[in-house]
C-alpha cells in the first residue's frame, strides 16, 4: 500500500469518527449501559481500524464493521465482566447516575439493563439503531426467526419495566 493509500484511509478513519463516533457511543450505551464501556469499545474499534488500513478501505459499511467490531468488544467484556456485577450488586453497591443524561434516558437505559444481554443488543439495534430485522441478523450471526424472537419478548420485558417507571412517575406528581 502506498503512502498516499495509507493517508487517505486515514482521513477516512478520521471522518468516520467525526461523523458517528458519539452515534456509535449511543448505540452501544444502550447496549452496555455504561458509557465508559460504550465510549472504550468505541474507540477500540476505531483502533482496528487504523491497524488494518487496508482491509478497513475496502469495506462497502465502514460504520457497520466499526459497530460490529466494538459490539463484540462489548460481549467479551460482558462476558468477563458478568461475575463482578453480580458482586457488586450483592454487596448493595448503588447505581450511578450519569451527569447530563435526561432522567428519560437513564431510566431506558436501566430498563434495557434488566432485560437479557441478547434482547436488549436486538432491541436497541433494531429500534435505535434502525437497522431491519435482516441486518441485525447479519450483525448478530443469528436466524433472522431468533432476532424476531429476541425482539418479542424483548418488547414485552420493555412494556412491564416501562409500565412500572410510569406508574412510579405518577405517584411522583401526586406527593
Amino acid at each position: 500500500m502506498a503512502d498516499g493509500d495509507t493517508v487517505d484511509t486515514v482521513d477516512t478513519v478520521r471522518e468516520l469518527y467525526e461523523g458517528c463516533y458519539r452515534r456509535l457511543v449511543g448505540q452501544l450505551f444502550a447496549i452496555s449501559g455504561s458509557l465508559g464501556e460504550a465510549e472504550d469499545a468505541v474507540q477500540e474499534a476505531f483502533v482496528r481500524a487504523v491497524e488494518k488500513p487496508r482491509r478497513f478501505a475496502q469495506l462497502e459499511n465502514p460504520e457497520a464493521w466499526l459497530r460490529t467490531v466494538a459490539l463484540n468488544a462489548v460481549r467479551q467484556r460482558y462476558r468477563r465482566a458478568t461475575r463482578f456485577h453480580g458482586l457488586l450488586s450483592r454487596a448493595g453497591v448503588p447505581e450511578t447516575t450519569i451527569p447530563g443524561l435526561s432522567a428519560d434516558r437513564v431510566a431506558l437505559v436501566g430498563a434495557l439493563r434488566q432485560l437479557p444481554y441478547e434482547q436488549r443488543e436486538a432491541i436497541v439495534l433494531h429500534h435505535i439503531v434502525d437497522l431491519p430485522v435482516r441486518e441485525v441478523a447479519v450483525q448478530l450471526g443469528v436466524p433472522e426467526g431468533t432476532v424476531k424472537a429476541r425482539l418479542s419478548r424483548g418488547r414485552a420485558g420493555l412494556a412491564s419495566l416501562v409500565h412500572e417507571f410510569a406508574d412510579d412517575a405518577k405517584e411522583v406528581d401526586h406527593v
